[in-house]
This record gives structure tokens, sequence and C-alpha cells, in this order.
């Protein structure tokens, strides 16, 4: 599947971002070859209320396919990203969880590349849920990554998010597993999602496990032969966008 831009991209235009939110799925649609950035947003907890605080992670993007039924875009290897660390610059993944956490916490935006293959993420509409598609360094196709997060929605440049903390990983043989139950739990042990959060979150782990058992939509849609187009220039971040490391 290797579908060729409507038009060429410019990754330094920097657009307007006057427009409100809308949810994701109705027009107007983005051309493919258009480049985006996919948002996601922290959820933190300020004395006992949560609030959503500035950018947590952003991927600049290329759009394959816009429609009412799902956005499809490709993040290329090399691409600019920004990604969340701890305020002292550890990544997370080297750190303790109650430091991810801990009320009151906040993460720090870190300026990096994104390494190895690129990523291929489908957006269905109106669920909460993308579903990445990752390959080998040699092109053979790994497994689908279901990133259970908040329904999309978008302005004229990005779609916006939030992470769920709890995954889906779909093989080739199409067996389920889930992925990251212990960081949920330490996220409702530190207070960043709720018990009924959790709950709601693993209702739409089922959800998603009766989808891949139907062999819905975007499983069935061969995604996994995707292969970007050569001539698509890697996208920008915005401009003027501040990180801290």
């Amino acid at each position: 599947m290797n579908l060729s831009p409507s038009r060429t991209p410019d990754p330094g235009r920097q657009r307007p971002s006057g427009a409100p939110a809308r949810p994701s799925g109705s027009p107007p649609y983005w051309q493919p070859g258009t480049p985006i950035w996919w948002r996601y947003r922290q959820r933190a907890q300020t004395n006992g209320r949560p609030e959503t605080a500035r950018p947590e992670t952003v991927r600049p993007m290329t759009v394959v396919r816009d429609d009412a039924d799902a956005l499809v875009a490709w993040l290329a290897p090399g691409t600019p990203v920004l990604r969340p660390v701890l305020t002292d610059g550890r990544d997370l993944r080297t750190a303790p969880l109650a430091d991810w956490f801990a009320a009151g916490s906040r993460h720090a935006l870190k300026r990096d590349v994104w390494h190895g293959a690129g990523i291929l993420k489908v957006a269905p509409t109106g669920v909460p849920w993308s579903v990445w598609l990752f390959w080998q360094p040699d092109g053979t196709f790994r497994n689908w990554y279901v990133n259970l997060e908040d329904a999309h929605v978008r302005d004229d440049s990005s779609i916006l998010t939030q992470d769920h903390v709890l995954d889906v990983v779909v093989h080739p043989d199409r067996t389920v597993r889930w992925k990251d139950e212990d960081e949920l739990a330490a996220a409702v042990q530190w207070g960043r999602f709720s018990v009924e959060d959790a709950a709601r979150f693993e209702q739409d782990a089922r959800d998603v496990e009766r989808v891949v058992a139907r062999w819905d939509p975007p499983f069935c849609e061969d995604w996994q032969s995707f292969r970007p187009d050569p001539s698509w220039p890697l996208p920008a971040l915005p401009a003027g966008i501040r990180a801290d490391f």
C-alpha cells in the first residue's frame, strides 16, 4: 500500500491555529502528503482536581489518508520530535514509576529525533485509541500496537489526544496481550487517574479485543504492506515551541 501525496507538502510551513478543536472524522479533511502535528497532552493533578497541562509529546507526521472513517499518518525515521522526560532530564523508562506519576509532578520536554523504523498511526473516528504499526529494521512487519487514549480532536494543524497508559499489543497471528498494567496501577495510586478512569480504560482494552476477534478495520485493511512515498520530506516541529532539554 503506497499512497502518493496529491501535492508536495512544505514541512516548514506554519499554519495558523485559530480554529477551535473539533472531533476528528468530519470535513475539511487533510490531503495526503500534508504535514501535521500529533500531540499528546499530560493530565496532571492540582489540589485534587484534574487539569490538562502543556503538550507532553509532539510528533510531526505526514498524512496518508484522512476521511470519515479514520486518519492515517506516517512518522518517518529521523523526524524531529518533542518527548517527555523528568524535570531533572532523566528518561521516564529509567525512573521509578512513582517519579512518573507523583501528585503534582510535571514532565519536561526534550528535543529528540524518532529512532529506528518509522511507524504508521491509524486513528479510527470516534474511538478512544489509535493503532500503530511497527516494522523490523529489515522491513518485516512486527505487530500492531493499540495505544489507548482520548477520542481524537483536531484543529487546522494538529490532532490532539491524551494517553491512557494501558496499551494492547496485537501480534501477526492475531494473539492479543495487554501492556503496562503496572503503569496504570501506579497512575491511579499517585492520583493521575481515578479508579473509575482505570475501569473505563480496561473496558476500552476489552473493546479492542472484540475488534480484533472480528478482524475489523484497521486490522483487515492490509496497512502492514504500507510503504511511504520516498519523496515526502521530514516535517518540522512547530516554530517557537519551547523545550527544556
